[in-house]
């Protein structure tokens, strides 16, 4: 089985990357709280989901992805939305501030 990990850079990314994993759910069945309800039968040709989840021991389903932005707004919107409980806190990494479109200011934080 294959397995990808999704990387999600900046305010753009962020803001993308979570509602792709929105989409993701929703084709899957997996609920806002990572579970899958216990009467859906999943067979072997059933499984792709797989390829971007990893299943906790518990039974929930946790992307396998990172959020990182140096300003917090975007990844907080992840931390507190509708599938907050779905991420592991450590994917959701940001700094304090963003870095103004200035290199130099983004190299000296990152």
């Amino acid at each position: 089985m294959r397995e990808a990990i999704c990387i999600h850079i900046g305010q753009a990314g962020c803001q993308v990357g979570n509602a792709c994993w929105e989409l993701f759910c929703l084709e899957h069945g997996i609920q806002p709280d990572g579970s899958m309800p216990s009467d859906k039968s999943i067979g072997v040709e059933d499984d792709a989901f797989n390829t971007f989840f990893s299943e906790t021991g518990a039974g929930k389903h946790v992307p396998r992805s990172i959020f990182l932005d140096l300003e917090p707004t975007v990844v907080d919107e992840v931390r507190t939305g509708t599938y907050r409980q779905l991420f592991n806190p450590e994917q959701l990494v940001s700094g304090k501030e963003d870095a103004a479109n200035n290199y130099a200011r983004g190299h000296r934080r990152g």
